[in-house]
Protein backbone atom coordinates (compact mmCIF):
# COMPACT_ATOMS: atom_id res chain seq x y z
CA UNK A 1 0.00 0.00 0.00
CA UNK A 2 1.39 3.44 -0.87
CA UNK A 3 2.41 5.88 1.88
CA UNK A 4 0.68 8.88 0.31
CA UNK A 5 -3.13 8.75 -0.07
CA UNK A 6 -4.66 8.43 -3.52
CA UNK A 7 -8.32 8.31 -4.48
CA UNK A 8 -9.09 5.35 -6.76
CA UNK A 9 -12.05 5.80 -9.10
CA UNK A 10 -13.52 2.90 -11.08
CA UNK A 11 -16.13 4.23 -13.54
CA UNK A 12 -18.82 1.74 -14.56
CA UNK A 13 -21.99 3.10 -16.10
CA UNK A 14 -24.82 0.76 -16.99
CA UNK A 15 -25.09 1.50 -20.71
CA UNK A 16 -22.69 -0.07 -23.20
CA UNK A 17 -23.27 -0.40 -26.93
CA UNK A 18 -20.17 -2.21 -28.22
CA UNK A 19 -20.38 -5.01 -25.64
CA UNK A 20 -23.73 -4.98 -23.79
CA UNK A 21 -23.38 -4.98 -19.97
CA UNK A 22 -19.63 -5.36 -20.40
CA UNK A 23 -18.67 -4.05 -16.95
CA UNK A 24 -20.20 -7.12 -15.31
CA UNK A 25 -19.87 -9.59 -18.19
CA UNK A 26 -17.74 -12.59 -17.15
CA UNK A 27 -14.23 -12.50 -18.56
CA UNK A 28 -12.44 -15.84 -18.12
CA UNK A 29 -15.00 -16.68 -15.44
CA UNK A 30 -14.96 -13.40 -13.47
CA UNK A 31 -17.05 -10.22 -13.82
CA UNK A 32 -14.96 -7.66 -15.68
CA UNK A 33 -15.17 -5.01 -12.97
CA UNK A 34 -13.63 -7.36 -10.39
CA UNK A 35 -10.22 -7.14 -12.09
CA UNK A 36 -10.00 -3.38 -11.50
CA UNK A 37 -11.43 -3.56 -7.98
CA UNK A 38 -8.82 -6.15 -6.99
CA UNK A 39 -5.97 -3.96 -8.23
CA UNK A 40 -7.30 -0.87 -6.43
CA UNK A 41 -7.84 -2.71 -3.12
CA UNK A 42 -4.28 -4.06 -3.27
CA UNK A 43 -3.03 -0.46 -3.25
CA UNK A 44 -5.47 1.46 -1.07
CA UNK A 45 -7.90 1.04 1.83
CA UNK A 46 -11.52 0.47 0.84
CA UNK A 47 -12.38 4.02 1.94
CA UNK A 48 -10.28 5.31 -0.96
CA UNK A 49 -11.73 2.98 -3.63
CA UNK A 50 -14.91 4.34 -5.20
CA UNK A 51 -16.94 2.59 -7.87
CA UNK A 52 -18.88 5.19 -9.86
CA UNK A 53 -22.02 3.60 -11.25
CA UNK A 54 -25.64 4.50 -11.92
CA UNK A 55 -26.65 0.84 -12.13
CA UNK A 56 -27.93 -1.31 -9.23
CA UNK A 57 -26.80 -4.59 -10.79
CA UNK A 58 -23.25 -3.28 -11.29
CA UNK A 59 -23.25 -2.10 -7.66
CA UNK A 60 -24.32 -5.55 -6.49
CA UNK A 61 -21.67 -7.32 -8.57
CA UNK A 62 -19.00 -4.91 -7.32
CA UNK A 63 -20.00 -5.48 -3.70
CA UNK A 64 -19.59 -9.25 -4.21
CA UNK A 65 -15.84 -8.56 -3.89
CA UNK A 66 -16.39 -7.30 -0.34
CA UNK A 67 -16.10 -3.64 -1.32
CA UNK A 68 -18.92 -1.46 -0.02
CA UNK A 69 -20.30 0.77 -2.79
CA UNK A 70 -21.92 3.72 -1.01
CA UNK A 71 -21.52 6.41 -3.68
CA UNK A 72 -24.10 6.53 -6.46
CA UNK A 73 -23.42 8.32 -9.73
CA UNK A 74 -26.16 10.84 -10.59
CA UNK A 75 -28.37 9.82 -13.50
CA UNK A 76 -27.31 13.01 -15.28
CA UNK A 77 -23.79 11.57 -15.56
CA UNK A 78 -24.84 8.24 -17.06
CA UNK A 79 -25.24 9.15 -20.73
CA UNK A 80 -23.07 8.45 -23.76
CA UNK A 81 -21.99 12.09 -24.06
CA UNK A 82 -20.59 12.39 -20.54
CA UNK A 83 -16.80 12.52 -20.36
CA UNK A 84 -14.43 11.18 -17.72
CA UNK A 85 -13.78 14.61 -16.25
CA UNK A 86 -17.37 15.16 -15.15
CA UNK A 87 -17.45 11.71 -13.55
CA UNK A 88 -14.14 12.26 -11.76
CA UNK A 89 -15.13 15.69 -10.44
CA UNK A 90 -18.39 14.35 -9.00
CA UNK A 91 -16.54 11.56 -7.17
CA UNK A 92 -13.98 14.07 -5.89
CA UNK A 93 -16.79 16.26 -4.55
CA UNK A 94 -18.28 13.21 -2.81
CA UNK A 95 -14.89 12.34 -1.30
CA UNK A 96 -14.40 15.90 -0.10
CA UNK A 97 -17.82 15.94 1.56
CA UNK A 98 -17.05 12.58 3.19
CA UNK A 99 -13.75 13.79 4.64
CA UNK A 100 -11.63 11.45 2.51
CA UNK A 101 -8.11 12.91 2.20
CA UNK A 102 -6.14 12.35 -1.00
CA UNK A 103 -3.43 14.04 -3.02
CA UNK A 104 -3.80 12.14 -6.32
CA UNK A 105 -6.66 10.64 -8.28
CA UNK A 106 -6.13 7.24 -9.91
CA UNK A 107 -8.61 6.38 -12.65
CA UNK A 108 -8.90 2.64 -13.37
CA UNK A 109 -11.28 1.85 -16.20
CA UNK A 110 -12.81 -1.64 -15.99
CA UNK A 111 -12.15 -2.12 -19.72
CA UNK A 112 -8.42 -2.64 -19.02
CA UNK A 113 -8.40 -5.96 -17.12
CA UNK A 114 -4.81 -6.85 -18.07
CA UNK A 115 -3.28 -4.04 -16.01
CA UNK A 116 -1.37 -5.19 -12.92
CA UNK A 117 -0.70 -3.76 -9.48
CA UNK A 118 2.87 -3.18 -10.64
CA UNK A 119 1.63 -1.09 -13.58
CA UNK A 120 -0.25 1.22 -11.23
CA UNK A 121 2.71 1.39 -8.85
CA UNK A 122 4.94 2.34 -11.78
CA UNK A 123 2.64 5.23 -12.64
CA UNK A 124 2.49 6.36 -9.02
CA UNK A 125 6.28 6.40 -8.80
CA UNK A 126 6.48 8.76 -11.79
CA UNK A 127 3.94 11.20 -10.37
CA UNK A 128 5.01 14.47 -8.76
CA UNK A 129 2.77 17.39 -7.71
CA UNK A 130 4.24 19.66 -10.39
CA UNK A 131 2.81 17.62 -13.30
CA UNK A 132 -0.78 17.20 -14.42
CA UNK A 133 -0.97 13.48 -15.09
CA UNK A 134 0.91 10.22 -15.49
CA UNK A 135 -0.83 8.11 -18.12
CA UNK A 136 -0.20 4.56 -19.32
CA UNK A 137 0.70 4.19 -22.99
CA UNK A 138 1.76 1.49 -25.40
CA UNK A 139 3.67 1.69 -28.70
CA UNK A 140 1.25 3.09 -31.28
CA UNK A 141 -0.10 0.58 -33.77
CA UNK A 142 0.28 3.26 -36.45
CA UNK A 143 3.21 5.70 -36.63
CA UNK A 144 2.27 9.16 -38.03
CA UNK A 145 5.76 9.53 -39.53
CA UNK A 146 5.68 6.16 -41.28
CA UNK A 147 2.34 4.44 -41.92
CA UNK A 148 -0.39 6.81 -40.69
CA UNK A 149 -1.99 8.89 -43.45
CA UNK A 150 -4.56 11.66 -43.79
CA UNK A 151 -6.77 12.49 -46.75
CA UNK A 152 -5.93 15.82 -48.36
CA UNK A 153 -8.31 18.28 -50.04
CA UNK A 154 -7.69 16.53 -53.34
CA UNK A 155 -8.76 13.17 -51.94
CA UNK A 156 -5.25 11.66 -51.97
CA UNK A 157 -3.34 10.26 -49.00
CA UNK A 158 -0.61 12.26 -47.31
CA UNK A 159 1.65 11.17 -44.45
CA UNK A 160 0.32 12.57 -41.15
CA UNK A 161 3.65 14.02 -39.94
CA UNK A 162 7.00 14.73 -41.50
CA UNK A 163 8.06 14.52 -45.13
CA UNK A 164 7.29 10.84 -45.70
CA UNK A 165 10.93 9.90 -46.29
CA UNK A 166 11.17 7.24 -43.57
CA UNK A 167 11.42 3.82 -45.19
CA UNK A 168 11.76 1.79 -41.98
CA UNK A 169 9.48 2.07 -38.94
CA UNK A 170 12.44 1.73 -36.55
CA UNK A 171 14.00 4.90 -37.96
CA UNK A 172 10.87 7.02 -37.38
CA UNK A 173 10.37 8.92 -34.10
CA UNK A 174 8.63 6.84 -31.44
CA UNK A 175 4.88 7.27 -31.24
CA UNK A 176 2.65 6.27 -28.32
CA UNK A 177 -1.05 5.81 -27.77
CA UNK A 178 -3.08 5.83 -24.57
CA UNK A 179 -4.05 2.28 -23.63
CA UNK A 180 -6.75 3.33 -21.14
CA UNK A 181 -5.31 1.31 -18.24
CA UNK A 182 -4.01 3.85 -15.69
CA UNK A 183 -4.38 7.59 -15.18
CA UNK A 184 -2.75 9.23 -12.14
CA UNK A 185 -4.18 12.74 -12.06
CA UNK A 186 -3.34 15.91 -10.17
CA UNK A 187 -6.60 16.91 -8.43
CA UNK A 188 -5.92 20.63 -8.83
CA UNK A 189 -5.23 20.21 -12.55
CA UNK A 190 -8.47 18.38 -13.36
CA UNK A 191 -10.49 20.97 -11.46
CA UNK A 192 -8.94 23.65 -13.68
CA UNK A 193 -9.12 22.02 -17.12
CA UNK A 194 -10.04 18.90 -19.15
CA UNK A 195 -7.42 16.15 -19.32
CA UNK A 196 -6.94 16.79 -23.03
CA UNK A 197 -5.68 20.27 -22.18
CA UNK A 198 -3.06 19.11 -19.67
CA UNK A 199 0.32 20.55 -20.74
CA UNK A 200 2.34 18.28 -18.44
CA UNK A 201 1.65 14.60 -19.16
CA UNK A 202 4.19 11.88 -18.34
CA UNK A 203 3.97 8.46 -20.07
CA UNK A 204 4.27 5.09 -18.39
CA UNK A 205 4.93 2.44 -21.03
CA UNK A 206 3.05 -0.86 -20.91
CA UNK A 207 3.50 -3.79 -23.31
CA UNK A 208 0.79 -4.51 -25.86
CA UNK A 209 -0.24 -7.80 -24.22
CA UNK A 210 -1.35 -5.83 -21.14
CA UNK A 211 -2.84 -2.99 -23.15
CA UNK A 212 -6.02 -4.62 -24.46
CA UNK A 213 -8.88 -2.11 -24.12
CA UNK A 214 -12.23 -3.87 -24.30
CA UNK A 215 -14.42 -1.98 -26.73
CA UNK A 216 -15.57 -4.61 -29.26
CA UNK A 217 -16.36 -8.36 -29.19
CA UNK A 218 -13.02 -8.95 -30.95
CA UNK A 219 -11.19 -7.18 -28.11
CA UNK A 220 -13.01 -9.47 -25.67
CA UNK A 221 -11.94 -12.59 -27.57
CA UNK A 222 -8.31 -11.43 -27.58
CA UNK A 223 -8.39 -10.70 -23.83
CA UNK A 224 -9.78 -14.14 -23.02
CA UNK A 225 -7.13 -15.79 -25.18
CA UNK A 226 -4.35 -13.92 -23.37
CA UNK A 227 -5.77 -14.70 -19.91
CA UNK A 228 -6.29 -18.38 -20.70
CA UNK A 229 -2.77 -18.70 -22.09
CA UNK A 230 -1.19 -17.18 -19.00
Amino acid sequence: MTDSPALYIIPARGGSKGIPRKNIKPLAGRPLIHYSIDVARALAPDSHVIVSTDDDEIRSVAEATGLKVEYRRPASLGGDTIGSREVILDVMDHADRSGIKYDRVVLLQPTSPMRTVEDVEGCLELYTPDIDMVVSVTPAACNPYYDCFETGHDGTLHISKGDGHYTRRQDAPEAWQYNGAVYVINPESIRRMPMGDFPRRIPFVMPRNRSVDLDTPLDWTIAELIINQH
